[in-house]
């Protein structure tokens, strides 16, 4: 019996959440027609980054650098 209730409990609880996103769903989509247009004009297809191949060769150079440096204090360690 008391599984029953605390699954009746449970249930009320999530049923006032749901209510509650609702009322806060409800309030966003007024707040979007208020607003009309000028909502959706930012939501566009964010577009692709592009690096040169000179960024690329900074970055892997910058990397294999780093690489060293960790694989000179593990050498020093193990020594």
């Amino acid at each position: 019996m008391n599984v029953l209730i605390a699954i009746r409990r449970e249930e009320r609880k999530l049923e006032k959440q749901v209510s509650k996103l609702q009322r806060e769903l409800e309030g966003l989509k007024a707040a979007g027609k208020v607003l009309g247009n000028s909502a959706s004009r930012g939501l566009g297809k964010a577009r692709k980054r592009v690096l040169s191949a000179e960024g690329r060769a900074k970055i892997s150079a910058a990397a294999k650098r780093r690489w060293a440096k960790v694989r000179a204090r593990a050498k020093k360690a193990v020594s």
